[in-house]
């Protein structure tokens, strides 16, 4: 299991049964689901924060289906050369990529955690040998120089919990989108598509990469899984309906992964 804090005083977290206590008192019970919520009331961006529960049921529809199967294999094979002890998933959604990862790192202790109570809950069903957190990737609920490993796919994470959360010598993978991934999409769905946003915009000092790709590869989708991939992204809800709609009757051959994946280390 993971070493866990406190949210609140960042004192160790010790389980009896299904509740968790700090040495200060503070109690945290563990649902029947199988997850611990460890996300405190005033560190919510919301009342309901993360994805929505139709981008989530998109995104699981889209994923079961096999689509993103190739980037799921590769972040098993980068991890799983790395031999990690620990490992957490910053940003876990509803637990695909997560749980693909169990098979591939047989004796890990693995967690995966999100903001979002609904996507937690659905990664419930996929496995109860990890460790499931409802948390943010801001505050994360880990003991200083405790992973071996951390995995970020297409979510926020940040450098200061990265380099306090990560032993030395431990490793971060950042996996999102190149510049030109989904690009027939983006067009077909705005007038102007604007850069997607860099990967890395400074690496921190601490930090450095130790491998840098791309993967790279087509997609051929009925309409569904069109429509199960522009819901579970914010294209969903950005652009206009009658374009999405014009979409999923004409198709998109076309259509390309372009995923960057970035594997960093803890100097």
């Amino acid at each position: 299991m993971l070493d866990l804090i406190c949210p609140q005083c960042r004192e160790p977290l010790t389980a009896t049964e299904r509740n968790w206590r700090c040495a200060n008192g503070h109690s945290y019970d563990q649902a029947r689901q199988g997850y611990l919520n460890l996300l405190l009331v005033q560190h919510k961006n919301s009342r309901q924060p993360g994805d929505t529960p139709t981008m989530l049921a998109c995104r699981q529809a889209f994923l079961d289906a096999g689509h993103y199967q190739p980037v799921s294999d590769e972040i098993n094979r980068l991890i799983a050369e790395l031999a990690p002890r620990t490992l957490l998933d910053m940003g876990c959604g509803e637990g695909y990529y997560t749980h693909r990862l169990t098979a591939a790192l047989p004796g890990t202790a693995i967690g995966g955690l999100d903001i979002s109570k609904d996507a937690v809950l659905k990664a419930c069903r996929r496995s109860r040998d990890i460790q499931w957190l409802v948390a943010s990737s801001a505050r994360l609920p880990v003991a200083d120089a405790s992973l071996d490993a951390a995995l970020c796919v297409f979510s926020p994470w940040s450098w200061d919990e990265c380099l306090r959360s990560l032993r030395p010598g431990g490793h971060v993978l950042l996996v999102g989108p190149d510049a030109d991934h989904l690009l027939s999409l983006r067009a077909k769905l705005y007038d102007s598509v604007h850069p997607t946003p860099e990967l890395i915009k400074q690496l921190p000092e601490g930090l450095r990469i130790v491998n840098d790709q791309v993967l790279r590869y087509a997609l051929d989708l009925k309409p569904a899984d069109l429509a199960s991939l522009i819901g579970m992204t914010p294209h969903g809800f950005r652009s206009r309906p009658e374009r999405q709609q014009a979409l999923l009757e004409t198709g998109l051959p076309e259509l390309e992964v372009a995923m960057r994946m970035v594997l960093l280390q803890r100097c």
